[in-house]
């Protein structure tokens, strides 16, 4: 049985513990508004994006004068995972779900025969791919100094895979990121980015382009890939602020909890010691 003076600490170091937590809580509280606010905004010119490309894309089909980033490199043999995690835990089963799927991916992709490479964005996801896949690493993005998310940081992961394609490292890149549902609901999601993929091209109206749809292509396909990145950077940022406040909150209501155990011990030991004190008195009267 721990002694009145180690109760009375741990009570006070849990409770040093819970406001913590509880601060953590309010500031995950106040960031998630934002996050969630910029993922939602990005959702309508994202998707309105994608159907633009796809219905150039249903245009111009398979032709030779396809763009690279549309037809490919003709091969699925070599594969880039791009896997996209938070610098930064305490934030629940965030990151190790991006993290399972992604190696759920890699482990498939192997037993299939094929050639994995991981770049990854965010330290997190890093430290538990490297225990089992560190031999597939190929680079990593530090977004350490990142405040908030913005465009340019975007841009730069997309320069980072679009260099890597150019200079035919890989064959199909996918992303892998959590998507903003709920404050206690995020979907790990796995996007091909290269070939580009789109779904939903409208076949109602038909446009003229000028110039033709191959050059159009050509300059949106890497914008559309900076975009879907972007995009995934945004619900990845809400998802985690999402998932940082419901661990904090969980964590504020274990700490009282364990407050809540630890008083009562110390109540009942301090009474205990209390009627022993007593006793000793009682019967050092009586015996005299």
């Amino acid at each position: 049985m721990p002694s009145l003076k180690d109760l009375k600490n741990k009570i006070a170091s849990v409770k040093n513990t819970r406001k913590i937590t509880k601060a953590m809580q309010m500031v995950s509280a106040a960031k998630l508004r934002r996050a969630q606010e910029a993922a939602e905004a990005a959702r309508p010119y994202a998707e309105r994006m994608n159907a633009v490309m796809a219905g150039l894309s249903a245009s111009v089909g398979t032709s030779d004068s396809a763009p690279r980033l549309l037809a490919g490199t003709g091969k699925d043999q070599v594969h880039l995972l791009v896997v996209m995690t938070a610098e930064r835990g305490l934030c629940g089963g965030f990151n190790s779900t991006i993290a399972r799927l992604a190696r759920a991916r890699a482990n498939e992709l192997l037993a299939a025969g094929k050639t994995v490479k991981i770049l990854t964005v965010g330290k997190k996801g890093r430290e538990q791919l490297r225990r089992d896949l560190e031999s597939k690493m190929i680079g990593h993005i530090d977004l350490t100094e990142m405040k908030r998310v913005g465009y340019a940081n975007a841009q730069s992961i997309a320069r980072e895979v679009l260099s890597r394609f150019d200079a035919g490292e890989f064959d199909v890149a996918t992303i892998f990121y959590n998507r903003f549902q709920s404050v206690i609901s995020q979907i790990p999601t796995a996007q091909q980015i290269i070939p580009a993929k789109f779904e939903g091209a409208s076949t109602g109206a038909l446009y003229d382009y000028e110039p033709s749809e191959e050059a159009i292509l050509a300059d949106l396909l890497p914008r559309g890939v900076a975009t879907q990145i972007f995009t995934a950077l945004l619900e990845n940022g809400a998802s985690e602020q999402g998932a940082r406040m419901s661990a904090m909150d969980n964590a504020t209501r274990n700490a009282g909890d364990m407050i809540k155990k630890y008083t009562t011990i110390y109540n009942r030991s301090r009474q205990a010691a209390i009627t022993k004190e007593l006793i000793e008195i009682i019967s050092g009267a009586e015996a005299l």
